[in-house]
This record gives C-alpha cells, sequence and structure tokens, in this order.
C-alpha cells in the first residue's frame, strides 16, 4: 500500500468476479488483518463464514438472487452477536457497528491485496439462519463477496463535497 488515501480511493464495490478461485491461505491473510478491527470494550461480538463450496455457495446465492453476485467464487457471511457486544446505557446495542467496522476493515484489506468486495446487505437473513444452522446469537447482517475483479476499470466514484456534510461548531 502507497498510503491509506489511495487505497480507499481504489477501493469500490464490485459486481463482475473473475472465475479464478481464491487460494485458502489468501483468505487467512486476509481475515488476519481485519480481525485487528476495534469493537467496544474489545468485545469482538462477531462470526464470520469463508463460503465458497459450491453448496455453500448454493445456499447463499439463494438468499440474495443476483446475476452478479453468483460470480463470485467466495462469499463472506458477516454475522452479529448481540450478547456478546456491549450496550451503551441508553440500550443501544453495538453489535452492528463493530461488525460494520469489521466488514470496513476487510474491504479495504482485500482492496490491498489486489481483491475486490462489495457491501450486500439486501438479504433473506432468516433464509440464511436457516439454511447454515446458526445459533439464534448469530445474525447475519452483511455478506461481503470477495474475488478478483473480472476487469481492471475502477468506476468513477460519486461523493457528496465535503462541505455537505460537515459542520464546525
Amino acid at each position: 500500500m502507497a498510503n491509506f488515501k489511495d487505497l480507499v480511493q481504489i477501493r469500490y464495490s464490485c459486481r463482475n468476479y473473475s472465475p479464478i478461485a481464491i487460494d485458502r491461505s489468501i483468505i487467512e491473510q486476509l481475515l488476519e488483518t481485519a480481525h485487528f478491527a476495534p469493537s467496544a470494550t474489545n468485545a469482538q461480538p462477531w462470526r464470520v463464514f469463508v463460503l465458497n463450496t459450491p453448496e455453500s455457495l448454493a445456499k447463499v446465492r439463494r438468499a440474495y438472487n443476483r446475476e452478479w453476485f453468483a460470480t463470485a467464487p467466495v462469499v463472506l457471511m458477516l454475522c452479529a452477536q448481540t450478547t456478546k457486544a456491549w450496550t451503551r446505557a441508553d440500550g443501544k446495542n453495538h453489535a452492528d457497528i463493530d461488525l460494520a467496522i469489521l466488514a470496513d476493515h476487510l474491504t479495504l484489506a482485500a482492496a490491498d491485496m489486489g481483491l475486490a468486495t462489495c457491501w450486500v446487505c439486501n438479504f433473506d437473513a432468516a433464509m440464511l439462519s436457516k439454511d447454515f444452522n446458526l445459533d439464534a446469537d448469530c445474525k447475519p447482517v452483511v455478506l461481503l463477496p470477495l474475488g478478483a475483479p473480472a476487469t481492471d476499470d475502477i468506476p468513477e466514484k460519486k461523493r457528496k463535497d465535503v462541505s455537505e456534510f460537515v459542520e464546525w461548531m
């Protein structure tokens, strides 16, 4: 990585993956890097399931049935564990926030390794819980397809100007 700004600028939501399999050691390296993600009180209230077999990929693809999604050779299913997460005094449970931080670390680590990802949250969580026989406290929150991008073209990013969302007080 040249610098962090370059990394966040090259990371994008990929919707077309090369069919080339990802070696297990590469996935392990990615997970080892991302596991340093911070979490409230260091609770680390997450589970990560690496879906890379024909059976597991068929299950996850039923829960999010999109043609582009089926091109990814690996999907990381990120699950939150609310009973293990820190809860603020007003009752706000931070499992989803902690999981989002982990997901962001995964996407950036993947980009740094030349791999592509895409946050997917619009899926049938109940179907995944049932099909993968997940514990009641293991809630699917994010699916991250993972693979080499099918093309080197990085789409242009459209972002609000900083002045549109920052207020100095």
